[in-house]
């Protein structure tokens, strides 16, 4: 027994998973900045406002969304605008708020990503796993996301 609390095995299977997260989020956001010019960053919040039901979303609805600090939104959709990804306007239902949406160079660029960043999770995660392994992985994630979305349920 560690003195962290965990056994062994536990501080090895957390070890291993953090290696694994660390190496895969790097390996995934290097080759999308490669072939697409877009950060992690840049896709996600792209990904959000296309898959929007009108192709425009709330600010405060995409922060919350993407569970980002306000700042963090902020900075980002700022470059983001600099760049000609996103257009932000004014929301007339609340004056505090601004509406964004992607432009069509945004579009454009979150379709190639998707292409580039789907091959990406194709060659370094779904077809190296069997298919009940990749069942485990969902069953994991889903397990734990519940377990965090939800603490007072589990």
């Amino acid at each position: 027994m560690r003195d962290s609390g965990l056994t062994d095995r536990q501080a090895a299977a957390w070890a291993s998973y953090q290696r694994m997260r660390t190496q895969l989020s790097g390996q995934l956001g290097r080759e999308l900045t490669r072939n697409t010019g877009l950060s992690e960053a840049d896709y996600e919040v792209l990904v959000a406002i296309i898959e929007s039901p009108d192709g425009s979303v709330r600010s405060l609805a995409l922060r919350c969304g993407l569970d980002w600090e306000k700042s963090r939104l902020s900075h980002q959709l700022r470059r983001m605008t600099e760049r000609g990804l996103v257009i932000r306007d004014e929301c007339l239902d609340d004056s505090r708020g601004f509406l964004v949406r992607a432009s069509e160079a945004g579009r454009a660029a979150a379709e190639s990503a998707r292409r580039h960043y789907e091959g990406a999770v194709r060659r370094h995660v779904t077809d190296v796993l069997s298919a009940d392994e990749l069942d485990a992985l969902a069953a994991i994630a889903e397990r734990l996301l519940g377990q965090l979305e939800h603490p007072h349920l589990t």
